[in-house]
């Protein structure tokens, strides 16, 4: 059975990382598209939105999390879900670069290859974000796409569930390029997508990826 929320922490990783749902991910105070909230330990000092899909924007589950301090980073194509927020607002395209006080982050480009739900020509992204020393890669809704061989990190959160992003096979040979310490899949077991995508994931991947899932 698929549970929805679910936290990891351990030596390796010095903060706490919760999987809401999907590809709803919370690391401390960033949330990355937020969506079936259950339970708010922590209110949102960052939101990530990586595009405007119903699943990776949502603004009833945006609502449970941010305060009016909240900065959202978010694609272009938001603007005019997100316009009636008086939060700051840095909106970006692919390969672009950012500092705000805490950390740094990078955008890199996510689509599919070979199928039309996330089109390159949307300028949807994913986050890399550099924090405390620690890199932490949310590739979005995406194949896997020449630009994210070249990508590097330390923690790298990855769809697994095939259909409108890569399946798990896919997935697993894309971390191995990338060779991330530790690799958590997402984007399965709640619209599309199985816990075995996950297993098949885990039991792919090269023995010094540490693979951290709720299986």
């Amino acid at each position: 059975m698929y549970n929805p929320n679910y936290e990891i922490t351990d030596d390796i990783i010095n903060v706490t990382i919760n999987i809401n749902s999907h590809s709803s991910i919370q690391i401390d105070d960033m949330f990355f598209d937020p969506f079936e909230i259950k339970d708010v330990t922590k209110k949102a000092k960052y939101i990530f939105v990586s595009h405007t899909h119903y699943d990776h924007l949502s603004i009833e589950d945006i609502k449970k999390v941010m305060t009016d301090e909240t900065i959202f980073i978010a694609t272009e194509d938001a603007k005019e879900k997100l316009e009636d927020f008086e939060n700051k607002i840095i909106y970006v395209k692919p390969n672009e670069k950012h500092s705000l006080d805490e950390f740094e982050f990078e955008t890199f480009p996510s689509y599919n290859l070979n199928k039309n739900f996330h089109k390159k020509e949307n300028n949807w992204v994913g986050y890399k974000v550099i924090k405390n020393g620690v890199s932490y890669a949310v590739l979005g809704d995406t194949d896997a796409t020449p630009e994210l061989e070249k990508l590097e990190c330390d923690i790298l959160f990855i769809p697994v569930g095939g259909t409108y992003t890569m399946t798990a096979k896919e997935a697993a040979t894309l971390t191995n390029i990338i060779k991330p310490q530790i690799a958590i899949p997402t984007h399965y077991g709640s619209i599309v997508g199985v816990s075995n995508d996950a297993k098949i994931f885990a039991n792919n991947l090269d023995e010094d990826i540490v693979c951290k899932t709720f299986i």
